[in-house]
């Protein structure tokens, strides 16, 4: 739970944040459901567990209400539910002919699990079983930040499944030594944990003001009691294991490489994951990437800068295979 209001925020908080979040979240849930998405719930036992068994973990997901033709799935970054990250890009990927499919990562959104693993692994095991309960067995795949961190994972994993990967702002070849080094804005995993995981409003202000090239000039408290209550009021602790399973002992060598046509898409001012670790992925790939730089963009990008992000999306997909991983960097 966050820590109460400061006193002048109380009223604020009561009758402004919780009907703010109650619209907000009820808008996002309508635009998905206009682009023809429709929200499932999918159920899935632990692993090697018989199928009468009670489900060990629920992914929640918005699925095309129509089988899909050009599956692609859109994973999100630290945050709450996929859907606010990923409003933007519905409409001009469908247009474009693409199916998004767009779940809830585990402990965010309505997704969440009982077992204990808090692996990158688990979650891309996690969200390839929800896809084959639906009966997606290939598609392409777009990750933001975090989100890229499971995507990676699940293109390594599921080579037959995954044919190109997008990586937006997703610092993948980082290692737990970077942190001591000083690459990041943090020193160590815990002070990274309170930083994507804030519990006052002062908290998501530092978070903002790292992450937008922009920030708002104002961000009054109430509508910030509003941001903690969606992003970090549920499942504070099982979020902050997420980052420490994620980081501790994390080193380059044991990364795999990519085998599919990958697009690695960064804000040229990231301070959460430096430009230095876009050029490292894309000298890990070896040739089988490309570099998108967007200029006047911070880690948000995809929020920043959503229609050039969603561009450099789109003709990628459509690009064919020899063009797609060409190894040019594009600023």
């Amino acid at each position: 739970m966050p820590p109460p209001p400061p006193p002048a925020a109380g009223i604020c908080r009561g009758r402004c944040v919780l009907s703010f979040a109650a619209a907000r979240d009820r808008c996002f849930s309508r635009r998905f459901l206009r682009a023809g998405l429709r929200p499932l719930a999918i159920p899935l036992p632990a692993p090697g567990a018989g199928a009468d068994t009670a489900p060990a973990t629920t992914v929640h997901m918005w699925v095309p209400s129509e089988p899909p033709r050009n599956p692609l799935l859109l994973l999100h970054g630290f945050g709450a539910s996929a859907t606010w990250q990923w409003a933007p890009y519905l409409r001009p990927l469908i247009a474009a002919g693409f199916d998004p499919i767009v779940p809830d990562l585990v402990f965010f959104g309505a997704s969440c699990t009982g077992l204990p693993d808090r692996s990158d692994a688990f979650q891309a095991s996690t969200i390839k079983a929800a896809m084959d309960a639906i009966g997606v067995t290939r598609f392409g795949l777009v990750g933001v930040s975090y989100g890229g961190f499971v995507g990676y994972r699940m293109a390594a994993m599921f080579p037959e499944a995954v044919e190109r990967v997008a990586l937006i702002c997703a610092g993948v070849c980082l290692e737990e030594k970077d942190l001591a080094e000083g690459l990041f804005p943090v020193a160590g995993v815990g002070e990274a944990a309170a930083l994507l995981v804030p519990r006052r409003p002062e908290e998501v202000r530092r978070l903002v003001r790292l992450t937008f090239v922009r920030p708002p000039f104002i961000m009054p408290s109430c509508f910030l009691w509003y941001y903690i209550k969606v992003m970090a009021s549920d499942h504070i602790q099982e979020k902050t294991e997420l980052l420490y399973a994620l980081i501790n002992g994390r080193q380059l060598s044991t990364l795999p490489k990519l085998t599919q046509p990958t697009i690695i898409i960064w804000g040229e001012q990231d301070r959460v994951f430096p430009m230095e670790l876009a050029h490292r992925l894309n000298r890990h790939l070896e040739g089988n990437s490309r570099m998108v730089v967007i200029k006047n963009a911070g880690h948000a990008v995809n929020l920043e800068k959503p229609k050039e992000v969603c561009m450099n999306i789109i003709e990628f997909f459509k690009e064919p295979v020899a063009e797609a991983a060409n190894g040019d960097d594009k600023v």
